[in-house]
């Protein structure tokens, strides 16, 4: 595991910093008032301020370089678990199909749980690999209009296959209407979503897809869950890079910090706009995601 950076040190040298310049500051001032060298008064206090305000600064961009190192360093470790634990199956159910003499219905279900396990890995790295190409400033994708609601079902579909569901637990509430965007990104973007959702839901979770036009140059979706909410100090900090909170081997929901991040990413770059409410209409947490769109009849030249 990856040693984190202490607080301790940089809080204790910032504060004794800040304290002698405080001192020195009053001593110049008693100095020069007494003196009455106003001019040098002057100068003294503009460049002691300066210095002041730069330690500051420092502490400041000192203890983001600390946390960022403290979310990669979770980062890392959520990673190696996620590629650990797909690997360890894969090569169970395999030594076993090697070892053993299984019947047809058997291997049918190793083969499953190795397709299962194959997807989980390539999820993970179609992540990093978003990641990468959202770090390289190339040019934007062509944006095509696409119905949203077959999307928005697709995206559902999906979660509902990957965790094992009944259909009712994922409710769709959708007008017609048109999204404009990338197809590949908006796919991710609500996968993302509806999984994020899923995962911090309740103990039978219950998650509500709601969807349709705002105006005439925009629709909305609305992804809410039964979970426990997200507090109001943690609803900016959600969406950073690699911010999972807590340490990783603490947890007990999977992922990379990076979900969410993607989720803004795309939405910002899709010249849309993204939001969290603590309480929805399921009591917990709710994605508002605001993108730009049509109703549906307005697309087919209906009145």
């Amino acid at each position: 595991m990856i040693r984190r950076s202490s607080f301790t040190w940089p809080i204790i040298l910032a504060v004794l910093l800040l304290v002698a310049i405080v001192i020195l500051l009053v001593i110049w001032i008693i100095a020069q008032a007494s003196a009455d060298r106003w001019a040098l008064l002057a100068i003294g206090t503009v460049i002691f301020s300066l210095v002041l305000v730069g330690t500051v600064i420092y502490f400041i961009l000192t203890i983001k370089e600390i946390r960022l190192n403290r979310r990669q360093a979770n980062f890392i470790d959520s990673v190696t678990h996620e590629l650990k634990s797909p690997i360890a199956s894969i090569k169970l159910c395999l030594q076993t199909l090697d070892m053993r003499r299984v019947d047809l219905e058997q291997q049918r279900e190793f083969h499953r749980f190795m397709l299962d396990d194959v997807q989980r890995l390539d999820a993970l790295i179609d992540h990093l690999l978003v990641v990468a190409r959202l770090d390289d400033a190339g040019p934007l994708p062509l944006y095509d209009e696409i119905p949203f609601e077959p999307l928005l079902r697709s995206c559902a579909e999906e979660i509902t296959r990957r965790y094992e569901l009944d259909s009712d637990r994922i409710r769709l509430e959708i007008r017609p209407c048109v999204v404009r965007g990338s197809r590949h990104d908006l796919e991710m973007v609500f996968t993302n979503l509806i999984d994020n959702a899923i995962k911090y839901a309740g103990d039978e979770p219950q998650v509500l897809v709601e969807a349709g036009p705002v105006g005439t140059r925009q629709v909305q979706a609305r992804i809410s869950d039964n979970g426990l909410g997200v507090r109001f100090e943690m609803r900016r900090k959600i969406f950073d890079r690699f911010f999972r909170g807590g340490e990783e081997l603490e947890r007990t929901t999977k992922g990379t910090g990076l979900g969410l991040y993607i989720v803004r990413s795309l939405v910002k770059r899709m010249r849309g706009k993204i939001h969290i409410h603590g309480r929805g209409p399921l009591r917990g947490a709710t994605f508002e995601v605001d993108l730009p769109g049509h109703a549906l009849e307005v697309a087919a030249g209906l009145p």
